[in-house]
C-alpha cells in the first residue's frame, strides 16, 4: 500500500506554506485593486476545494495558496480530506454511467465548447498561472492554448475512434476488434504544469468516454479551481451531469488513496521521478492503469557542423523557460569541442541579456522559482557543483529582492558523467560539456542518465539525423532535430522512456491508454466450428 510518507510531494507543501507564512503579508491580494480581474475568473477570499458536482467546502485544513513573485498570499482553499474524496468518487462514478452512453461525436461536441470557453478566458488564466505558478504570463497563456488545442485535436479524434475487423479462419464468423472506456479516470498535475496537463488528459478521456477526477499540486489550487468552473459551466449549460468533470484539493493523503483505489479506472501523474515510481508500484499492485509523466535529464548535442545561432537561441529557450522548471527543460549542453567557445560565449552574453522581473509585466521573460524550497535547491546543486570542479560562467546567485528569485546559471569544466550532472535539479542551472569525440560519443552521453524524457541534436549531416532517431541513437521518447528539447506539439505523443515512466498523453495514439480494447467472435452460422481445426465428436 502507498503510505501517506512515501506520497508527500517534491514541493513539501505543508513546509512551503509555513516557511512563506512568516514572510508573507496578511492582506490577500485577491482583495487588492492590482488583482481584481481574479474575481473575473470567479475565483473568491475564499474557495472551496471540492467539487463533486456541486461546489462543497473541504472538511480538511484552510490552504493558502501565495505568489512567488512576492511570497504573499493570494487566496485560501478548503481541502479535501479522504471521506471527501470518496463522495467525490462515487459522484464521479455516477456521472459516468450517463456519460458513456453518449454517442462519440457528441462527447466531442462538449470538448469542443470546453476549448472555446478556454479562449474567451485565456488571457485571464495566463495571468493567474504567472501569479501562481510563476512563470511569464504569455507562457502561461501558452499552456493554456495546449489545452485548447488538444481540444481541437479531441473533437475530430470523436469522429474517428477505430475499430477493426479482421479475417476469421471460421467460416460463418466475424471477427472484431471493439474499444470502450476505462471508466474513471484520476489526475494528479503537478505545479509547473497545472493546466496543459490536465487539458491533454482530460479532453482524449472525456472523448473516449470516462469520467475524470482532478488532483493538483497543493500550491497551484487556485488556477485548478478557475479551470474547473469553466468546464462545470459548459457541462451544466447542455444539462450534463457535471460531476463528470470532479475535482479534490488536496494533500498527500488524497494522492495516496487515488493510487490504491480500485475504483480509479485509470491513474494519470505527473510529478518526480521518486514518487512516480511509488505511484506506480501501487497502481500495479492492485492491477490498475497507469500513466507516469516524470522527470527529464535533457541533453542538446551540438555537432561540429551545427548552425550556432540557432543552437544558442533554442538552447537559451530551452534552458531559461519557466525558470528550468519543465520537465523538458535542457539541463546539458554537448558542444563539440570545435564550436565550445563561440556557443559558450554568445550564449553567456544571451543569459545576461534576459529581463528578469514579475511574470505579469510586460517584457520580463524570466520569473522566480515557484517556491522557497527551489531556491535552496538550487543553493545545493550550485554548491556541489562548484566543489566538483565546475565553474560558473553566468548567474549563480540568489537575486536580492522579494520572492523567490534566482539567477539562471552555466556551469562548465564538469565531466559527462559527474554525479551532479546525472540528476535531474529542476533549477535553471545548464551543465555546458565539451565533446571531443564524435557524434556516437555525444549519444552515449545523452543516452546515460537514468532518464528519457526528450532530446536534441543539431547539425547539418543527414546521416547522423537517421542514426540519431534510429535504434542505436537517442533512447528518449521525444527526439529532436535542430529544435531544443521543449516545446512539443499536441499532434504527437507526449513521454518519456526509463525513469521518465514509458506513459504517453496528448496526440497520436496516446488515446488507447483511455480504452480497453476487446476482441469479439460473432458466430452468425448454424455450425459451432472452433479455432486451430479442432474438433469435439
Amino acid at each position: 500500500m502507498l503510505t501517506l510518507k512515501s506520497i508527500q510531494s517534491v514541493s513539501a507543501s505543508k513546509h512551503i506554506f509555513q516557511i512563506i507564512s512568516r514572510c508573507a503579508s496578511t492582506e490577500l491580494l485577491i482583495n487588492q485593486p492590482k488583482y481584481a480581474w481574479l474575481k473575473e475568473l470567479d475565483l473568491n477570499e475564499v474557495n472551496d476545494g471540492v467539487f463533486d458536482g456541486e461546489w462543497k467546502a473541504g472538511s480538511g485544513e484552510m490552504m493558502t495558496s501565495y505568489s512567488p513573485a512576492t511570497n504573499e498570499p493570494i487566496a485560501k482553499i478548503s481541502a479535501a480530506t479522504l471521506d471527501d474524496y470518496k463522495m467525490t468518487m462515487e459522484k464521479c462514478r455516477e456521472a459516468w454511467k450517463f456519460w458513456a452512453d453518449v454517442p462519440a461525436p457528441e462527447r466531442g461536441e462538449i470538448v469542443r465548447q470546453i476549448g472555446q470557453a478556454l479562449r474567451e478566458k485565456k488571457t485571464l488564466l495566463g495571468n493567474l498561472e504567472a501569479l501562481e505558478v510563476g512563470k511569464i504570463a504569455v507562457e502561461g497563456a501558452g499552456e493554456v492554448q495546449e489545452y485548447i488545442d488538444i481540444c481541437d485535436y479531441a473533437v475530430g479524434l470523436s469522429r474517428m475512434l477505430p475499430g477493426s475487423v479482421i479475417p476469421s479462419e471460421r467460416r460463418g464468423h466475424a471477427l472484431l476488434e471493439n474499444w470502450n472506456p476505462v471508466g474513471i479516470v484520476g489526475i494528479i498535475t503537478a505545479f509547473n504544469f497545472p493546466i496543459a496537463v490536465y487539458g491533454w488528459n482530460t479532453a482524449i478521456a472525456l472523448t473516449c468516454g470516462n469520467s475524470v477526477i482532478w488532483k493538483p499540486a497543493p500550491t497551484v489550487n487556485l488556477s485548478t479551481i478557475a479551470v474547473q468552473k469553466i468546464m462545470t459551466r459548459v457541462l451544466e449549460a447542455n444539462n450534463l451531469p457535471p460531476a463528470i468533470c470532479s475535482m479534490v484539493c488536496g494533500g498527500a493523503d488524497v494522492g495516496s488513496m487515488m493510487a490504491d483505489d480500485t475504483n480509479c479506472d485509470l491513474l494519470s501523474f505527473t510529478g518526480s521521478t521518486e514518487i512516480g515510481q511509488k505511484v506506480g508500484v501501487a497502481v500495479q499492485q492492485r492491477f490498475g492503469r497507469s500513466i507516469l509523466e516524470l522527470g527529464g535529464n535533457n541533453a542538446i548535442i551540438v555537432m561540429e557542423d551545427a548552425d550556432v545561432e540557432m543552437v544558442v537561441r533554442g538552447t537559451l529557450f530551452a534552458s531559461v523557460g519557466t525558470q528550468g522548471q519543465r520537465c523538458t527543460t535542457a539541463r546539458r549542453l554537448i558542444i563539440h569541442e570545435s564550436l565550445y567557445d563561440a556557443v559558450l560565449e554568445k550564449l553567456k552574453k544571451a543569459y545576461s541579456q534576459v529581463p528578469i522581473g514579475d511574470p505579469l509585466d510586460d517584457g520580463v521573460l524570466y520569473g522566480p522559482l515557484h517556491s522557497p524550497q527551489g531556491v535552496e535547491t538550487y543553493k545545493s546543486v550550485i554548491a556541489e557543483a562548484v566543489a566538483n570542479g565546475g565553474k560558473v560562467e553566468v548567474g549563480g546567485k540568489v537575486i536580492d529582492r522579494a520572492g523567490n528569485y534566482v539567477e539562471p546559471t552555466i556551469i562548465s569544466g564538469l565531466s559527462h558523467n559527474d554525479p551532479v550532472v546525472m540528476k535531474e535539479s529542476f533549477v535553471p542551472v545548464l551543465y555546458v560539456l565539451k565533446l571531443e569525440g564524435g557524434f556516437e560519443d555525444g549519444v552515449s552521453w545523452n543516452n546515460e542518465v537514468n532518464q528519457g524524457l526528450t532530446s536534441a541534436l543539431f547539425t547539418k549531416n543527414l546521416g547522423n539525423i537517421f542514426k540519431w532517431m534510429g535504434p542505436k541513437g537517442s533512447d528518449c521518447g521525444i527526439i529532436n532535430v535542430n529544435i531544443p528539447t521543449s516545446g512539443a506539439e499536441i499532434g504527437g505523443a507526449f513521454g518519456g522512456e526509463k525513469h521518465t515512466g514509458g506513459g504517453r498523453e496528448s496526440g497520436s495514439d496516446s488515446w488507447k491508454q483511455y480504452m480497453r480494447r476487446s476482441t469479439c467472435t460473432i458466430n452468425y452460422s448454424k455450425d459451432l466450428p472452433l479455432a486451430q481445426g479442432i474438433k469435439f465428436d
